[in-house]
């Protein structure tokens, strides 16, 4: 007798099949695969077909995707270019979320809300979602481009300020409210961030170096997934957000070696939660309020986009941006964002805000975030407009990544006299190696080389391989290093790829996969050595650059041979005379 599938498996394949077919239908479209998600939630969702009946659990869960979101936002930040950044931050952010508030709590006022109410939701409305915009930058390749690093900032200082929004609202709700300033509750939040981040700067690359150690991918994996899970949960406890915690985890190993697998480690879990939250936020819109409040719901739409869009872009260009960039940020950031419902729920459990009220933002917010890739849309016909009437030329594309200009995947004898090379020509290189004592080895000499696993396509896409010019394959293993040829020759088709051959047989390998050039790992330095005790033994210059260049040439022609012919199979131990013009065959 057939038992019944878990309901757990059921949801998953309800998620995964309506993810399936809205969101390629979407990209299809140039709707953007957050529009996908949202569309693919509101199918499935109670006020769709109904095929998830608990929504809100859900969405709690997803939200762990935002978390790890700024994880790998944190690893990409180094302590010095957040410090750049601090600019962006407190001026600009601050700026855009107290006029926006500002002027989104003035309408409230004036539709008759009260003061305190008022506050709460203008302030809610000022936050943009940063799981949108992200997703929206990363799409379109703008993450690394100065306006992709503006709104970043933006997005930072809205996530920042998420505690003292909540604390606000405690301070406004209807009840008994606290004397006098909770000192113990501030003195333990600081004293939390700073003992994170002494902990977290004497602690993580050692721990991780020693889980590495183990030559096991899947306990690495597991030990990014703890660090992140145990960050976010510890600044939970003291009344931080999660998002928050996971994010400083990122900045402290910003200048880890171990940051590249890490962030190949964590990014398919990231992708997948995110696409459940957005589909989570589109079950989640009480689409019978929203019809029977339509009118009042997209007048507030409307007014959300339009008076956010307008104050980014107006302080976006009083900052120094282009009107490119500038509407450009505006039409990214518009939207309300995931931390609205968390206030808007605060606020009803604490009987500051009513219930229906706290539904009718939601869903405004919602229907934000959805109609945030329409606005994109709409502002980049109008910047093709202002190209075809000849204005200003604006930027357009991603600045180059913060990535070497080369990739040395094997830092041992050949990788690192590869890298010297390199560098002696004042080309950057990104080294890649799996062996944490060679890691070190290479730090004590002030080399920098992260830690990874070469063959796999996702940690070398994480060391930049997609911008690479040059991709160096220096591995003492020729089974790994003919799968690593295989993924990056589709993948990256317009790197060089230069390998490190074992033997004879491996040349023959690599040449049916169509690398660039392999040299085999002691035919050099057995040319040099033989040459050299010829010259001991009394030949001079010009015999010596006649022997080499000939046994060069035959060399390639059995090569050749051998490739028509199948995979070599012998010794190649042929001993023939290179003088006197004698060329005769082996």
């Amino acid at each position: 007798m057939a038992t019944a599938a878990p309901v757990m498996l059921v949801e998953a394949a309800t998620f995964l099949a309506a993810a399936v077919v809205a969101v390629p239908v979407f990209q299809r479209l140039g709707l953007g695969s957050v529009l996908g998600y949202l569309a693919a939630g509101v199918a499935i969702g109670p006020f769709g077909l109904a095929l998830i009946a608990d929504p809100d659990s859900i969405l709690r869960l997803s939200e762990f995707g935002v978390v790890l979101l700024l994880f790998l936002i944190g690893l990409e930040l180094k302590p010095a270019r957040l410090w750049s950044l601090r600019g962006d931050i407190f001026a600009l952010g601050l700026a855009q979320l107290l006029l926006t508030g500002g002027l989104l709590a003035a309408a409230g006022l004036a539709f008759g809300l009260s003061a305190p109410v008022a506050v709460v939701a203008g302030l809610a409305l000022a936050l943009s979602s940063t799981a949108f915009a992200l997703q929206i930058l990363d799409e379109r390749g703008e993450r690394n481009t100065a306006m992709g690093t503006r709104a970043f900032s933006i997005l930072l200082l809205q996530d920042l300020a998420i505690v003292p929004l909540l604390a606000l609202v405690g301070l406004l709700a209807a009840g008994p409210v606290r004397d006098g300033i909770a000192w113990q509750d501030i003195a333990i939040v600081l004293g939390t961030l700073l003992g994170f981040i002494v902990v977290g700067k004497l602690a993580l690359n050692p721990a991780l170096r020693l889980i590495a150690r183990c030559g096991s991918s899947e306990i690495f994996a597991a030990a990014a997934l703890l660090l992140v899970i145990g960050a976010a949960l510890l600044m939970a406890q003291v009344g931080l957000s999660m998002a928050l915690g996971a994010f400083l985890a990122g900045v402290l190993l910003a200048d880890s070696e171990y940051r590249h697998q890490l962030e190949a480690d964590i990014q398919p879990y990231r992708s997948l939660l995110l696409g459940l939250f957005f589909m989570a936020v589109g079950m989640s819109v009480d689409w019978l309020l929203v019809l029977t409040h339509w009118p009042l719901v997209l007048a507030g739409v409307i007014a959300l986009l339009a008076v956010k869009g307008g104050v980014l872009f107006l302080l976006c260009r009083l900052f120094g941006s282009s009107t490119a960039e500038a509407l450009r940020i505006a039409a990214i950031l518009p939207q309300g964002g995931e931390f609205a419902f968390v206030l808007f729920s605060v606020a009803v459990a604490q009987g500051l805000m009513a219930a229906g009220l706290a539904n009718l933002l939601t869903a405004g917010v919602t229907l934000s975030m959805a109609a945030t890739p329409l606005v994109g849309l709409l502002a980049e016909r109008l910047l093709r407009r202002m190209r075809a009437n000849k204005a200003p030329a604006l930027p357009d594309g991603p600045e180059a990544a913060e990535v070497g200009e080369v990739i040395v995947a094997g830092f041992g004898r050949v990788g690192q006299i590869v890298a010297q090379l390199m560098a002696a020509r004042g080309i950057g290189v990104t080294a890649v190696d799996h062996d944490p004592g060679r890691i070190d080895i290479a730090r004590r000499y002030g080399n920098k080389v992260y830690f990874g696993d070469v063959r796999r396509l996702d940690v070398l896409e994480a060391a930049g391989a997609a911008d690479a010019r040059a991709i160096f394959l220096c591995v003492d293993d020729p089974a790994a290093v003919n799968e690593a040829v295989d993924r990056l020759r589709g993948r990256f088709p317009n790197a060089a790829l230069l390998v490190r051959a074992f033997d004879r047989n491996h040349v023959l390998q690599l040449m049916q996969r169509d690398v660039d050039d392999s040299v085999r790992e002691t035919f050099e330095s057995s040319i040099a050595l033989g040459l050299q005790g010829l010259r001991q033994l009394g030949v001079d210059g010009p015999q010596l650059e006649a022997i080499e260049q000939e046994f060069r040439r035959r060399d390639r022609e059995r090569l050749a041979v051998q490739q028509v012919e199948g995979e070599y199979a012998g010794s190649d131990l042929v001993f023939t005379r290179y003088d006197d013009g004698d060329t005769r065959a082996d």
